[in-house]
């Protein structure tokens, strides 16, 4: 995981955000061999949750990507339940309210494991899980993971 990555995770955790970390770093935090540019988080969307994430999301500077002007994430965009693809000062940061078939926080959570990390507890999605949401998302990249992945948790029932 790459300092910026670690620095994102570290502020989310201060603040007591609830995500479940997804994508392209879940899986290098599992053990495939991969690069990413950014680190997917599925959040929890409630009031609470994001009145916490916009705190947090301005600890790190964030601003939308797609905006020329620098404009910055608010509550009401969290609360929106749909994507927030950010800039932040520590790099690329996605704030997803779903991923997959609308899969939220709350139907995830079961099929995801806190590990504990020098930053703090993390949320990670399960190997299996992931596995099964690249499948879904059926891109190059995901098809690409999916074998790196697969290989992964072949290796694991391998060592028992």
């Amino acid at each position: 995981m790459t300092p910026s990555f670690r620095h994102i995770l570290e502020v989310l955790n201060k603040h007591n955000i609830e995500y479940i970390v997804v994508g392209g770093v879940a899986a290098v935090i599992h053990g495939a061999p991969m690069t990413t540019f950014d680190l997917d988080t599925l959040v929890k969307v409630d009031s609470a949750n994001a009145e916490r994430l916009v705190e947090a999301l301005a600890e790190l500077g964030a601003h939308f990507r797609e905006h020329r002007n620098p404009l910055n994430p608010t509550s009401e965009d969290i609360l929106a339940g749909g994507h927030l693809l950010l800039m932040t000062r520590a790099g690329p940061l996605d704030v997803l309210g779903f991923i997959g078939n609308n899969q939220r926080y709350e139907e995830l959570v079961d099929v995801s494991s806190e590990i504990q990390t020098s930053m703090g507890p993390l949320r990670l999605l399960d190997l299996e899980e992931l596995i099964e949401q690249k499948r879904r998302m059926g891109r190059p990249k995901d098809r690409a993971a999916v074998e790196l992945l697969e290989a992964v948790l072949e290796y694991r029932r391998q060592q028992g």
